[in-house]
């Protein structure tokens, strides 16, 4: 496990932007090779789909041949609803690349049958080879995707019941009206994304600290689902530094010693041998 503290939201979106970017171009994906790529929706990687964009325009980066998978979407609301993921994925990230359609993978929250949708999406990441870098951020609760305190950490892709603390949350993107907020949603499950093969954690903002020490500091609990990635092989968690108020100082200490070599990860790729693997822990 690897955590990477950057001084603000800014630098830790363009750490984890760069990571992806690496990754992608280290894979070397093709017509007959894509790279498969796990997506979360919220605020919090904005600023990493926005740097995306930008190596994208540089032609840093290609995402012709990558397959997306998001991690969740609402149950009942329109997929052209403005506040819908799917909307969300294409308004703030897809439409500025050079994705295929085909390729971006989001759950029908409209389906006829849901638990059949759920299956189906399992089957999709399982068809295309599993994921090869699972993308995600955490609630103030440390839930990852709607993975609420409480749920299993070996679940699969399901419908699942918002708690009451995340619809107060999503009020705000509903004009503060709380019947306009839906109460369910489709989600990846831990499972899922414990699958992947590399998973990146974007954790930012000090609403988020008391999330991070549980992730970090304290064991494996399913109150607090972010921590079942201490078990993960290959886990990064990019944070800011408000997001470590609750870190002790030696934990900080630590990890910031590290900086230096974490950093190569993020190296641009021709000062680099493109055959190299990111070292494991």
């Amino acid at each position: 496990m690897k955590l990477i503290i950057l001084d603000d939201y800014n630098q830790a979106s363009e750490w984890g932007a760069k990571y992806i970017r690496n990754r992608i171009v280290q894979f070397n994906p093709g017509p007959e090779r894509f790279f498969t790529l796990g997506l979360p929706t919220g605020s919090t990687p904005l600023g990493c789909y926005k740097k995306l964009i930008e190596f994208y325009k540089s032609g840093e980066i290609s995402f012709k041949y990558v397959k997306t998978f998001n991690m969740d979407e609402y149950v009942g609301i329109p997929r052209d609803h403005p506040e819908s993921y799917h909307s969300f994925m294409w308004n703030n990230f897809f439409k500025h690349i050079d994705i295929q359609a085909k390729n971006a993978h989001i759950l029908d929250g409209n389906s006829i049958d849901l638990q059949a949708e759920c299956q189906a999406f399992e089957d999709k990441i399982k068809a295309a080879g599993g994921i090869q870098l699972f993308v995600g951020g955490i609630g103030p609760d440390g839930h990852i995707a709607f993975n609420e305190p409480g749920s299993s950490l070996v679940s699969r892709t399901r419908v699942k019941t918002l708690a009451m603390d995340t619809i107060l949350a999503n009020a705000r993107f509903f004009d503060g009206d709380l019947s306009k907020v839906p109460t369910m949603a489709l989600t990846v499950g831990v499972g899922t994304v414990l699958d992947a093969r590399e998973v990146l954690i974007l954790i930012t903002g000090a609403h988020k600290a008391f999330a991070l020490y549980k992730a970090i500091e304290e064991g494996v609990n399913h109150m607090w689902t972010v921590s079942a990635f201490q078990q993960h092989p290959q886990t990064v968690f990019v944070c800011d530094e408000d997001a470590t108020l609750e870190l002790r100082v030696k934990t900080v200490k630590y990890f910031k010693g590290m900086m230096e070599v974490h950093n190569k990860l993020v190296e641009p790729l021709k000062t680099r041998q493109t055959s190299e693997k990111p070292y494991s822990d």
